[in-house]
């Protein structure tokens, strides 16, 4: 595995991520205090719709993104230029359809947002938003390729600065003028930006490439296709488990609640894409390396990753648990906290879709796209289906927890169950009994800490004393519970070793030197 390259690009992304999760927070506090909680329930509302909308993607960039691993370490430049000629067109493509089923969307708006008061123009600024992903696909592919070549630290220094001057924009728009479309507008301005700088980097370093106009042969065009068509069922399922909860919520609950509902989960996505970058900066490096490396090898790595996984998740899910309510007190509003069963299942759910990190990192970096297209779309209507249910059945003051019960029924009774079975079957090559023992395990485990922690934590009057003294109690559990993880996980152990012993080995030839 290249080290290096894995190491900048794991470090620059982790560090302008912990940036940018503060400065969002800042700016969504700003939000809440200037124009209210009911913007944020319908900024987050046009955020998932947006989402929902970007199922067209169809995963092209996943599947193609995979097909470039071989020639790039073939060095055959020339059907690394086809790739990216098909990877352009179909992504200005994308973006069309995006546009005009975004349009197409809009008189629907005022139905998916129950009890609506914001005196804004639904229409209006939906566009505005609508307009800053759609100018997004203009420059994917070439994002896409500089990821390609294992540069994933360029393309987040990119879209990070860009990022941080839409939220220094947001910040000055909100106090000089209140206003929640010129707010939206700050994302239209950032993106032109983003788009600036990723083409003058991507025409530097691989002008050859972009400039030398070649056609897909049929073979690969073929092999892509097959890709696509499997990730376009992957990208449906993921799409839809992944914003009907708040559309769901909105519709059928209330943009007020989904206001609330989303400053906690704000808070742990930011923290779960922050984790996730010990991961997702690897896919090229980990899918250029299945290409040189046996199968054993790559299962080593695999279950290094599964358990490193469980202890991230383990010490981050937890401080997430033992914290958050008093951090929507400090950062937004008192008047803002969910009853403690909403934030007990958010965190449940969110580790359990955090376990999925490795297996999902495996079948991208070796591309089994293929093999359980048809898991996602039933995942997708069994999830959809299970919300709305939910909804109606769990008493009203339980609405929000019966929406994500029903993701996390979906999660463990399809997600957890298919694709280890997939990645084992064509990957590894090895019997998937004892990774299901280990996985639902981990899960239990957590679970069970999870409902210590709950009756272990102090009350106070004072929330910053609360705060740390039940972030303390959360580290306790976790460290002390790693600590036992890894001794009775003699591979993890034995992997750790040969990392330390390498770079013992390394620093003491240096200063031989």
């Amino acid at each position: 595995m290249d080290k290096k390259r894995s190491i900048l690009n794991v470090s620059v992304s982790i560090a302008f991520k912990v940036v940018i999760l503060i400065a969002g927070i800042l700016v969504r506090r700003l939000v809440i205090r200037q124009l209210g909680n009911n913007t944020n329930g319908l900024n987050s509302l046009y955020i998932s719709i947006l989402d929902f909308l970007a199922v067209a993607e169809l995963g092209i960039g996943t599947a193609i993104a995979f097909c470039m691993y071989k020639p790039i370490v073939d060095g055959d430049n020339t059907k690394v230029s086809a790739l990216y000629g098909l990877f352009n067109k179909m992504y200005w493509i994308i973006g069309s359809i995006i546009a005009i089923s975004g349009l197409a969307l809009m008189p629907a708006l005022p139905y998916l947002a129950k009890d609506y008061d914001v005196n804004v123009n639904l229409y209006i600024t939906f566009a505005v938003a609508l307009l800053s992903v759609v100018l997004t696909y203009v420059y994917s592919a070439k994002t896409s390729l500089i990821n390609a070549y294992k540069n994933n630290y360029i393309t987040t220094t990119i879209s990070s600065c860009a990022t941080l001057i839409q939220y220094a924009l947001q910040i000055i728009v909100i106090i000089l003028t209140k206003s929640f479309m010129w707010y939206l507008g700050c994302r239209v301005i950032a993106t032109l930006l983003q788009w600036a700088l990723t083409e003058l980097i991507a025409r530097r370093k691989h002008k050859n490439i972009i400039a030398n106009k070649q056609k897909i042969d049929d073979v690969t065009k073929k092999e892509v296709t097959k890709n696509i068509k499997a990730m376009f069922m992957h990208k449906v399922g993921v799409v839809i488990v992944s914003t009907a909860d708040n559309i769901i919520i909105s519709a059928f609950i209330g943009v007020s609640v989904l206001g609330k509902y989303s400053n906690y989960t704000s808070i742990i996505i930011a923290m779960v894409s922050v984790i996730s970058l010990c991961f997702s900066p690897l896919t090229a490096i980990l899918g250029q390396m299945c290409v040189e490396e046996s199968d054993s090898r790559i299962h080593k790595y695999f279950n290094l990753f599964h358990t490193f996984n469980f202890i991230l998740g383990l010490v981050f899910f937890l401080g997430y648990y033992a914290v958050i309510d008093n951090l929507i007190s400090i950062l937004f509003d008192g008047n803002l906290v969910m009853n403690s069963s909403v934030p007990f299942i958010i965190t449940i759910n969110y580790f359990i879709v955090f376990m999925e990190q490795t297996v999902r990192l495996f079948k991208d970096a070796t591309g089994t796209f293929y093999y359980d297209r048809w898991k996602c779309l039933f995942e997708a209507i069994v999830n959809a289906g299970l919300s709305i249910l939910f909804v109606f059945i769990f008493p009203k003051e339980y609405n929000v927890v019966g929406v994500i019960v029903a993701t996390i029924i979906t999660n463990l009774g399809i997600c957890h169950i298919v694709e280890p079975y997939v990645l084992y079957k064509h990957v590894f090559h090895e019997n998937i009994s004892k990774f299901y023992l280990r996985n639902y395990c981990y899960i239990g485990l957590f679970v069970g800490l999870l409902l210590g922690l709950h009756f272990t934590m102090i009350s106070s009057n004072n929330q910053w004393l609360e705060l740390f003294a039940n972030g303390g109690i959360s580290l306790a559990y976790s460290l002390s519970i790693s600590a036992i993880v890894v001794f009775c996980n003699k591979d993890f152990r034995n992997s750790i070793k040969v990392y330390w012993n390498k770079l013992f080995h390394r620093n003491k030839d240096k200063k031989t030197e």
